[in-house]
């Protein structure tokens, strides 16, 4: 029974004969430990956690590099940066560890053809009680400088995630988030737009527009629950779809949230979204 529904679901969202399939490819948010499921549910890569592939033994990451080659699924996309414990807002930063982290980071996801980082990391950056906010903008301007020039030698990219005010303190909104990106100036760090934090956050998805210079990689959640969307009605996801299209663009949108069944929710999630950019 769950087949013939998954392939009824399928069949209502998938493109008509005939048509182009859209450019952009969509992933999935998710650890080393389902790389077969993820595959399995057809997603067009993954997109791991930098600091689990960082806490690898070298012996660790050579397996996990062997097995992703194995089964044949790309890895674009990292994101969790940075671990909570690695602080680069506050009074107890330390730049040589940053950076330390930072090299073993890009050195590890460039073997793994990583094209972009995610920095959400809201731990790191979240700034402590009785610390000036304005202090801590300059201080991730400093990071960012530092790490966007060691990733421009790994041909990587970081994307800043703007996240809800219940997981960070700093940098809640896209439009935050493009003012830190303009702040630091550099190619190598750029934007990106989680739908789940925006809704969040009431951000008006017109910032899309304002922001298609650079707007580097996209996340998406059904906002009521963190779960995998299934249903175009579910939630309002027009507004924030037309300006995608709008801006043209082309690149990849990740799935990160909950499922209790990835391989019956996976593919219509998977064909949900790529409908929703035809």
């Amino acid at each position: 029974m769950k087949v013939t529904l998954v392939s009824m679901a399928l069949a209502l969202l998938t493109i008509p004969a005939g048509q182009a399939p859209g450019k952009v490819k969509v992933g999935y948010c998710t650890g080393i430990k389902n790389l077969e499921a993820a595959k399995a549910a057809g997603f067009d890569y993954v997109e791991l956690g930098a600091t689990e592939i960082a806490a690898l033994s070298d012996a660790e990451f050579e397996a996990a590099a062997d097995r992703i080659k194995e089964l044949g699924i790309a890895t674009p996309v990292a994101n969790l940066f940075l671990p909570g414990t690695l602080k680069v807002t506050g009074p107890e930063t330390n730049p040589e560890a940053q950076m330390a982290h930072v090299r073993k980071v890009f050195t590890r996801l460039a073997k793994l053809g990583t094209e972009i980082v995610v920095f959400g990391s809201g731990g790191a950056r979240r700034v402590p009680d009785g610390f000036a906010k304005d202090e801590a903008f300059k201080q991730l301007v400093d990071f960012g400088k530092r790490a966007a020039t060691e990733a421009r030698l790994h041909g990587i990219t970081i994307a800043i995630e703007p996240l809800r005010k219940q997981e960070t303190n700093i940098i809640n909104s896209a439009g935050e988030g493009l003012e830190l990106v303009n702040a630091i100036g550099h190619p190598n760090f750029q934007l990106m737009i989680d739908f789940y934090h925006l809704a969040s956050e009431q951000e008006d998805p017109a910032i899309v527009l304002r922001a298609k210079d650079h707007l580097r990689h996209l996340h998406v959640a059904n906002p009521t629950g963190r779960v995998f969307p299934q249903k175009w009605e579910e939630f309002d996801y027009a507004p924030f779809f037309a300006n995608l299209k709008a801006i043209g663009y082309d690149k990849r949108i990740s799935m990160e949230g909950n499922t209790t069944d990835l391989a019956a929710q996976g593919p219509v999630t998977i064909a949900l979204l790529r409908k929703a950019f035809q």
